[in-house]
């Protein structure tokens, strides 16, 4: 398994896996995410693509097929001026081919993700979980990851 910048060939792969992602998250909270559809269109990931400050890094096999990809976002804090300024790279989409799930695919994608943190000089990593993503929670824990905050909802 090789990981390395997605590029624009990867493109269908990416979409196929934002397909399985976007089910996965339509089972847990069918009241907001639409079954069937993906986060980004062809156009929006080519565009994706471009951009330095939001790399989507994809774990490939032998034959360069995308089994899993990470996309990410440097983020620059503070968001106030009462916290200490710092660099993040935030996790917006992490998803492994349900066919190669198991294989430590996505622990690779993780340490390659923290490697290039510190590469940016980010002081963190950082994601948000759906709750409900059970799965996905024990993961991110199995991985080091520990509860920074909580954001709660009232449906009305």
């Amino acid at each position: 398994m090789n990981i390395r910048k997605a590029e624009e060939k990867d493109i269908p792969r990416l979409l196929a896996l934002l397909g399985q992602v976007l089910q996965i998250h339509a089972e847990i909270r069918p009241d907001i995410f639409i079954p069937g559809t993906t986060k980004y269109t062809v156009c929006e990931l080519a565009e994706l693509l471009k951009q330095e400050d939001k790399p989507i890094y994809v774990a490939v096999n032998e034959d360069d097929v995308c089994m899993g990809y990470v996309f990410c976002q440097l983020k620059e804090q503070p968001f106030s001026t009462n916290m200490v300024p710092f660099k993040s790279l935030f996790i917006d989409d992490l998803c492994i081919d349900k066919q190669a799930r198991g294989q430590h695919i996505g622990e690779s994608l993780f340490e390659y993700v923290k490697q290039q943190a510190k590469v940016l000089g980010c002081y963190e990593v950082t994601l948000n979980v759906w709750a409900g993503n059970t799965s996905a929670e024990h993961f991110y824990e199995k991985m080091g990851m520990k509860t920074k905050e909580r954001q709660m909802e009232y449906i009305l």
